[in-house]
């Protein structure tokens, strides 16, 4: 079996179509090589977190938030034809830190940013979260095999000011309070295993260590290197202890530039080298609860494009040289103006949003060579861009919508699987243009994910290097989200494909 060759070919056919109205048409064929012997890294799931609101929503009436878990979690088929669901094969459970019990003396202003904690002042009250308890079974019911916990900060009860954010950027944990803060983590682990049947499969014990987390907006802790390596040593000896299987994540970087160096954040940067280098007085890598990969967040790094694509190309470089070490990125929605290429704030439940975002998920698949791609918040009430399902401010009920950011999530999650490896394709080198492969091995499955930005109608034929089609025949199935609709389905002979403007095609067909 010869190896497929991947070399961009581009049949470009100018011509000019008279119509009575004299309207003119131009039209490009674009062919694209692809070589399923060549591959990257292997993916290892999609997934979302349940903070904040799947505190109140999870004990919304049956019939809202059983759809809203169908949107995230599903991969069931409506009699259409269409996904019911994006099949999210990740989910982040919120482990807080009791902002939720203190209050408005929690000195977070808004309850729907604070989180509960199954820690009291004395002992431990488990009848809290279940909220979250429910979405976490609700995942499980639906196919969802991985699952993360994640702490903002340390439960309140072990902070230095007795509160879940920090004073003016000091780490807000003790060294004296590492193994407390471990052996809580511990036993929350096998409480939810016990009360649901789930194990976590990942334990993530800091969250954006780089930043102040000063300003009472959610809870959050800074840390240093130092401090990370101090709480990371703790959970390893825990699990051991305990007998868990949990792996540790680290170190969910507030942004990418601290994987490479220090930058602006003395002590907090370097990452991937100091806590994966073996010289390092940090290093971690050496922990059997330690999962060998650095994760880091998608902010402030996407825009513009040139710039996205070449900070995540120096990740890549600098994980590669690690032997064994994967990326993940592991939290984003969309903040700010990126550069201008988001104007307006406000919510955006259309394709402006989605083709954004299906754009900063192919920066980090394909530039970066991330193994795992997360969002932020998957339900979110607020007047902004953060959220995969938009929800009325309502503890007990009320409205929910989709966005097209759900569906462009969608078009990678439901069926880039864990497991299937992306190949080598040879695209345009164009930002409107976005193409990535996969493929399933066991399946002998190929899936292609083209992101057109541009408002121009493009034609693709993908082809090996005989010029026949990849594709062993038969027919494709096509995924389309676009203005007109979401993960639409439809069936084609194997050959040229018409993809729309504005739109995000997924593309599935058996390869040779």
């Amino acid at each position: 079996m010869s190896h497929l060759i991947f070399r961009i070919v581009c049949m470009t056919a100018f011509f000019f179509m008279y119509s009575p109205r004299g309207v003119s048409q131009k039209k490009e064929t674009i062919a694209l090589r692809i070589d399923v012997s060549k591959t990257y890294q292997v993916i290892e799931n999609f997934g979302a977190s349940d903070a904040w609101s799947c505190q109140f929503v999870g004990n919304w009436p049956d019939t809202g938030k059983n759809a809203i878990a169908d949107w995230l979690f599903s991969m069931d088929t409506l009699p259409n034809g269409n996904p019911k669901g994006i099949g999210l094969s990740l989910w982040r459970f919120n482990i807080g830190a009791g902002s939720t019990q203190q209050g408005a003396a929690s000195g977070i202003k808004d309850e729907w940013r604070r989180a509960e904690s199954f820690m009291e002042d004395k002992g431990y009250s488990w009848q809290r979260q279940q909220g979250q308890l429910w979405f976490l079974k609700a995942a499980q019911q639906r196919g969802v095999q991985q699952f993360l916990g994640f702490f903002n900060s340390p439960p309140a009860q072990l902070t230095r000011n007795r509160k879940t954010y920090a004073d003016s950027g000091r780490c807000n944990i003790s060294p004296d309070k590492y193994i407390a803060f471990a052996g809580y983590a511990a036993d929350v682990i096998k409480h939810i295993k016990q009360h649901t049947g789930i194990g976590l499969d990942y334990i993530s014990p800091v969250n954006e260590p780089q930043w102040d987390w000063s300003d009472g907006g959610q809870e959050g802790c800074p840390y240093t290197n130092k401090d990370i390596y101090g709480v990371v040593k703790a959970f390893n000896a825990a699990l051991q202890k305990n007998r868990l299987t949990t792996k540790l994540l680290v170190t969910e970087s507030g942004h990418h530039k601290y994987l490479l160096s220090d930058e602006d954040k003395p002590g907090k940067g370097n990452q991937v080298s100091a806590f994966f280098d073996a010289s390092s007085s940090c290093y971690i890598g050496g922990m059997s609860g330690v999962d060998h990969i650095v994760a880091s967040h998608s902010y402030f790094t996407s825009s513009p494009f040139p710039q996205a694509m070449a900070i995540r190309k120096k990740i890549a470089a600098k994980v590669a040289a690690v032997s064994g070490l994967r990326y993940w990125q592991s939290e984003y929605c969309i903040l700010g103006d990126n550069a201008g290429d988001m104007q307006g704030g406000g919510r955006d439940t259309g394709m402006n949003a989605a083709l954004y975002v299906a754009a900063v998920i192919y920066t980090d698949l394909v530039a970066g060579n991330a193994a795992a791609w997360q969002w932020w918040l998957a339900i979110s009430p607020y007047n902004y861009k953060d959220g995969l399902i938009y929800i009325d401010k309502n503890k007990n009920g009320g409205n929910y919508h989709d966005s097209k950011m759900l569906w462009a999530l969608g078009n990678y999650s439901r069926f880039v699987r864990p497991g299937m490896k992306r190949v080598h394709i040879e695209a345009p080198a164009t930002n409107s243009l976005l193409v990535s492969a996969w493929k399933d091995e066991k399946h002998k499955k190929l899936v292609v994910v083209v992101v057109n930005r541009g408002t121009a109608a493009q034609s693709l034929v993908l082809n090996n290097p005989a010029g026949n089609p990849v594709a062993a025949g038969g027919e494709w199935n096509t995924y389309t989200t676009s203005d007109a609709g979401h993960l639409e389905k439809h069936m084609q002979p194997a050959g040229t494909i018409d993809i729309l403007p504005m739109s995000i095609v997924t593309i599935e067909m058996a390869y040779h």
